[in-house]
C-alpha cells in the first residue's frame, strides 16, 4: 500500500508573505494596463466634471437640507469609482485571466488560491482608496465638497467595506461568466442601469419611488447612500 502523503497547508506568515507579493504583481499589472486606468481611475473623473459642469448650477434635497448638485455628484461618483475598482475591473481581469490558462499556471506555483484572492482584494481596495483621495481632493478645490473630520475614518471603512463587498460579487459574477469577451459588456449591463436608479447619475429624490424601491435592493444604492452621508 502507497504511504499516504501528508497534505501541508502555509503557514500564517508564509501566506501573508504570499499574499503581499501577489497584491504587488497585480497593482503593477493594473497600472500597466491603459485600459483598465482609464475605466477606473480616469473616466469617475470625467464623470465627475461633466456632471458638475452641467448641473452644477442646481440644489438637490438630501436628508438634512439641501447642498448643490455639484456637491451631491461628488460621493455619487465616489461609488461609481469603487465600484470599477472592485467589481468591473476584477470580473473583467478575472475572466480574462481564467480563459487564457494565467489562472491555472498560477495554480502550479506555491501561490494558494486564497493568497490570489486576497492579493486581488487588497488591489481593488489600494485602487479605491486612491480614487477616493483624487475625487475628494477634486470636490474640495473646485466644487466645495467638505469632509468633516470626524467622519473621516468612518469615510475611509466605508470605502473598504463597500470596496471588498463588491470584490465578493465580481467573484462571484466571475464564476458565472463563460467568455472572455462577454465579460465587460455583461458587467456594463448590470451597473449602468443601477448607476441611474441608485442616485449615483441622477438623485434618488427626483426619481420615482418605485424605482427607488427596486434600487434598495441593490448594493449600488446603499453604498452611494452611506458615501453621502459620511
Amino acid at each position: 500500500m502507497a504511504a499516504s502523503v501528508p497534505t501541508t497547508h502555509p503557514q500564517p506568515a508564509s501566506a501573508t508573505r504570499l499574499a503581499l507579493h501577489q497584491f504587488r504583481y497585480e497593482l503593477r499589472a493594473f497600472l500597466r494596463n491603459r485600459q483598465s486606468r482609464f475605466f477606473t481611475l480616469a473616466l469617475p473623473v470625467l464623470f465627475l466634471v461633466i456632471f458638475a459642469s452641467v448641473f452644477g448650477s442646481y440644489t438637490v434635497k438630501v436628508p438634512g437640507g439641501r447642498i448643490d448638485t455639484s456637491t451631491y455628484y461628488v460621493p455619487g461618483i465616489i461609488a461609481l469609482g469603487i465600484i470599477a475598482a472592485a467589481f468591473v475591473n476584477l470580473v473583467i481581469s478575472v475572466t480574462a485571466q481564467r480563459e487564457t490558462g494565467v489562472l491555472k499556471r498560477r495554480r502550479a506555483t506555491p501561490v494558494s488560491a486564497a493568497a490570489l484572492i486576497a492579493g486581488r482584494a487588497l488591489t481593488a481596495v489600494v485602487v479605491a482608496l486612491g480614487i477616493t483621495t483624487v475625487l475628494l481632493t477634486i470636490g474640495w478645490l473646485f466644487y466645495g465638497a467638505h469632509i468633516r473630520a470626524g467622519t473621516a475614518p468612518a469615510l475611509a471603512v466605508t470605502v473598504v467595506v463597500g470596496a471588498l463587498s463588491f470584490c465578493c460579487l465580481g467573484y462571484a459574477l466571475a464564476s458565472v461568466i463563460r467568455n472572455e469577451d462577454a465579460a465587460q459588456p455583461i458587467t456594463q449591463a448590470i451597473v449602468l442601469p443601477l448607476y441611474f436608479i441608485s442616485g449615483v447619475f441622477v438623485p434618488a429624490g427626483q426619481l420615482p419611488a418605485w424605482l427607488v424601491d427596486i434600487a434598495d435592493v441593490f448594493p449600488v444604492r446603499h453604498l452611494a447612500s452611506a458615501l453621502l452621508v459620511a
